[in-house]
């Protein structure tokens, strides 16, 4: 069948849930990153498991790619559809489909966002603590095993998911995991999917380990002479044992494009933002002014508190618009992000040679990093269109990739692969291990249908 034929089966079935239209296809070309955007043949936007099943098993009979698509804000090109083929928007799947207070779990749909989340536990005393900073969907967080600012003390997206439902590239939908909080059962099937960037099937459901809300919380900056200050304050209190709930580290070029792009006034100088969380006022009072002693003692100035909601939210949000803070230091420039993750006792070393790299380089990198499970980002805002940038963005990548490799490290902390870090996967994982994964692939996906291109490079 060819690809008109092809659509037209699928009008047959979702009718004007599929989408030819050039906007809607251009929207769905590509993520927030610098890689060049492909626009797919096609658009669905299923509304069940069922309509999922129905769309892969007409794309497979036509032996045509499918590239999942949640809200677009992944930072390694995983949505693009590189082969063409169909874009699977999985946005109107937005429902909870099952709510348990007295287990603390909950299942949804894949569509589902983290702020929906969020509102719909708003009442209940319960609350999904993983935030990546877009507000990006379930499903693509557990695709790409996300994390975000909260994962030093309550995970990542690996330690969330307990259960999924995925359809398979022949079209059939499974269930993996229980809602038990631990089991001995077979092969792990959860975990091959969290992280495996619609690859190996499309996750439809998520059924995600909850926790209560903390009856007191309270934010903190303190900024510093030195970025290796600031880091080596956080690797004491992260050895101490001070249960931190976020530790973020913006250096000088951050906080300069935080100033202009948030309206704050902060001094131009490597900053940790600071959040607490406890069970009582106390418990906090007890965190915050361990964490400031010790931030003393490195060096840190001006520990400054933030107690009020309305402080914390402006507090936060300035970090999470880190991103188009960065961007906006060049209008019109995409993002080239980079997200590697290092033992934290390497991560004032990998952060200084980096910054060293960054002096030689013509391109200005503002750093940005959840610093307390050792993870770290730099946003170069680049024209995609200039090779010279390109190559010189491409040239800090590869160094900085090296240099966490060599510190016993990884590529990514929590972005994933995509496109734009497959190139690592070898000197990361070892032949032997890309070998077995790429027979995972094989035996699920056998004709290379589940997002191609993606994760596993070509041999």
């Amino acid at each position: 069948m060819n690809r008109d034929g092809l659509i037209a089966q699928l009008r047959g079935l979702l009718g004007d849930r599929v989408s030819t239209g050039d906007a809607v296809r251009d929207h769905h070309s590509r993520g927030e990153s610098h890689h060049h955007g492909v626009l797919p043949d096609a658009v669905v936007f299923p509304t069940s498991t069922a309509d999922v099943q129905a769309i892969v098993q007409a794309c497979a009979a036509a032996d045509c790619p499918m590239t999942a698509f949640g809200a677009g804000s992944s930072l390694e090109g995983h949505v693009v559809p590189l082969r063409r083929g169909v874009s699977i928007d999985l946005s109107r799947m937005n429902r909870v489909l099952r709510l348990s207070v007295e287990d603390l779990d909950v299942t949804v749909e894949a569509g589902v966002t983290r702020k929906q989340l969020e509102k719909h536990l708003q009442s209940t005393g319960l609350w999904f603590p993983l935030d990546p900073g877009a507000d990006a969907t379930i499903g693509g967080m557990a695709a790409t095993r996300a994390s975000g600012t909260t994962a030093v003390r309550y995970g990542t997206m690996r330690d969330a998911v307990m259960g999924l439902t995925v359809v398979t590239a022949d079209g059939r939908a499974i269930r993996t995991g229980t809602r038990a909080r631990k089991s001995s059962a077979g092969y792990d099937l959860t975990r091959l999917f969290v992280g495996a960037e619609g690859t190996l099937g499309i996750i439809t459901e998520v059924t995600l380990r909850l926790h209560g809300r903390p009856e007191a919380v309270a934010s903190a900056t303190c900024w510093f002479d030195s970025i290796d200050e600031a880091v080596n304050s956080v690797i004491t209190i992260v050895q101490l044992g001070i249960p931190v709930a976020r530790v973020e580290l913006l250096d000088e070029t951050q906080m300069e494009a935080v100033n202009r792009h948030s309206h704050l006034n902060r001094p131009l100088a490597p900053t940790l933002f600071f959040e607490f969380h406890g069970l009582s006022d106390a418990a906090v009072e007890e965190h915050a002014k361990a964490t400031g002693e010790i931030v003393a003692e490195h060096g840190g100035h001006e520990f400054a508190r933030a107690v009020t909601p309305e402080e914390r939210a402006k507090l936060w949000q300035a970090r999470h618009d880190a991103y188009y803070a960065a961007l906006a230091l060049r209008p019109g420039s995409r993002g080239w992000t980079t997200d590697v993750c290092v033992p934290i006792s390497r991560l004032a070393e990998c952060i200084r040679e980096t910054k060293a790299d960054l002096a030689d380089s013509p391109l200005v990198g503002p750093l940005v990093g959840h610093v307390g499970d050792g993870n770290f980002h730099l946003v170069m805002p680049v024209n995609p269109e200039s090779e010279p940038e390109m190559a010189a963005a491409e040239h800090l990548t590869d160094r900085l990739v090296a240099r966490a490799l060599a510190m016993g490290g990884t590529c990514s902390g929590e972005h994933g692969v995509g496109i734009g870090k497959m190139r690592f996967l070898e000197a990361e994982h070892g032949r032997e291990a890309l070998d077995v994964m790429r027979a995972i692939k094989t035996a699920l996906d056998p004709r290379n249908l589940m997002n191609p291109g993606k994760v596993l490079p070509p041999i």
